[in-house]
C-alpha cells in the first residue's frame, strides 16, 4: 500500500455498513476513548452511519484505492443544523462541519485522513462557506495533529462533555 492511489468519492449504499463497522473498530480501539459499553448510542450512531445522509446537507464521503478498497470515510455536512452534536456549532451560519473521520489502521500515514479533510474543504469552498468546523479529542492525536497541521484553529465556543469525555470544537476559516 505504499504508493496507493486515493480516490475520494460519495459512498454508495452498499458502503455504508462496511464503513460503520471500520468506524467501531477506529474509534473502540483508540487508547483511552470510551468503549462500546460505556457509549452505546455512540457506537450504534457509527455502525449505522450511513442513516445520517437522511438529514439534509450531509454527504457520507469515502476514500478507496485502486481495487476500491475501503480505505476511510467522514461525514461532510452542507447544512449545520444536520451536525448532530451538543455544541452550539449546529447553529453556526455560512459553515459547514466535518464529523467521525476514520481511516483503517491499515492505511494510516497514506495521507487518507487529510484527503478526505481537503475533500470536505473544497466542498465548503464550493458551497460558498466561510468557516469549517469539527470537534475531536485530545485521545484523538493523530487526526488532531492533521487539523492543526492543515490550518485549523481552536474553536472553545464550540466545546462540549460528552459523558465525561471533553470535546473540543476547531474551526478553518476559509
Amino acid at each position: 500500500m505504499s504508493n496507493t492511489q486515493v480516490t475520494i468519492r460519495e459512498a454508495k449504499p452498499k458502503e455504508h455498513q462496511p464503513l460503520g463497522q471500520l468506524m467501531v473498530k477506529v474509534y473502540s480501539n483508540l487508547a483511552g476513548f470510551p468503549g462500546i459499553d460505556e457509549m452505546p448510542s455512540y457506537y450504534e450512531m457509527l455502525a449505522n452511519v450511513g442513516t445520517l445522509t437522511e438529514r439534509p446537507g450531509t454527504h457520507l464521503l469515502i476514500a478507496v484505492d485502486e481495487e476500491e478498497t475501503l480505505l476511510g470515510g467522514v461525514v461532510y455536512f452542507s447544512d449545520m443544523e444536520s451536525y448532530g452534536s451538543r455544541s452550539s456549532v449546529t447553529e453556526a451560519e455560512n459553515a459547514s462541519g466535518i464529523r467521525l473521520l476514520a481511516v483503517d489502521p491499515l492505511a494510516t500515514g497514506k495521507g487518507v485522513g487529510r484527503a478526505l479533510t481537503q475533500a470536505c474543504i473544497y466542498r465548503a469552498k464550493e458551497h460558498g462557506h466561510a468557516e469549517v468546523l469539527l470537534h475531536s479529542t485530545e485521545l484523538m492525536k493523530v487526526a488532531w495533529g492533521l487539523y492543526e497541521r492543515m490550518g485549523f484553529e481552536s474553536a472553545p465556543e464550540y466545546d462540549f462533555n460528552q459523558d465525561n469525555l471533553p470535546v473540543f470544537g476547531f474551526r478553518l476559516k476559509l
